[in-house]
């Protein structure tokens, strides 16, 4: 039963969190997690040790995010089956991890045995949209709305300039050179229309990337 069984990956920084997964998705039979990781970097070793059918990747990881995490893993491994799992309720973040390639988007808030059905689901190569998110993508579309101007690694520039980390730590985050982030910098700047940092910010909190706070 072992060999036929959908392997998980769960990542996830908070190992309270990830045993109350694991546990949900051992019980379910057809499931069994193989490995554990608390940030991205061990979540890219892991992917390429383990091989599992599908990856659970939250968002918020210290290091680069869950969202960057899947572009690497799936840069690496194309046939790789990512879903998101996140506290995130904001279509914005579904949107993005969907273009990097996720298979699909679940939030925490929704019934345990949601991730149990995604799981399944991921793992056959079908789509799973939490049902709340995919309305929200469906008005946004239509309302013209979300930031798509913006490039994977420009949304995670920006998300990161809205925690107010400085363009070097940045870089080092994502593995690039600080010249290539300042000039990602200016990029968005031209795309969102925000000619300070304070208008840069005000759009980060009107794209859901921070607390309006």
């Amino acid at each position: 039963m072992a060999d036929q069984a959908i392997k998980v990956l769960l990542v996830d920084d908070h190992a309270v969190v990830r045993e109350g997964y694991r546990r949900l998705l051992d019980r379910a039979g057809d499931i069994l997690v193989v490995g554990e990781a608390a940030d991205a970097e061990t979540a890219l070793q892991l992917s390429v040790a383990l091989r599992p059918r599908v990856t659970v990747m939250d968002i918020s990881l210290p290091g680069c995010s869950g969202i960057e995490a899947t572009r690497r893993i799936l840069t690496g491994a194309p046939d790789a089956q990512v879903l998101v799992f996140s506290m995130h309720e904001d279509a914005v973040y579904a949107r993005r991890a969907l273009q990097v390639g996720a298979r699909g988007y679940l939030t925490k808030s929704g019934a345990p045995d949601a991730l149990v059905e995604a799981v399944r689901r991921v793992a056959v190569g079908e789509r799973y949209l939490d049902p709340a998110i995919a309305r929200d993508i469906a008005f946004d579309s239509l309302a013209g709305m979300g930031p798509d101007a913006l490039s994977p690694r420009e949304f995670e520039v920006l998300r990161l300039l809205a925690q107010g980390l400085a363009v070097r730590d940045i870089a080092e985050r994502l593995g690039l050179n600080p010249k290539t982030v300042a000039n990602q910098q200016s990029l968005i700047r031209q795309k969102l229309g925000a000619e300070t940092p304070l208008q840069l910010l005000r759009a980060a909190v009107r794209l859901g990337l921070v607390d309006e706070r």
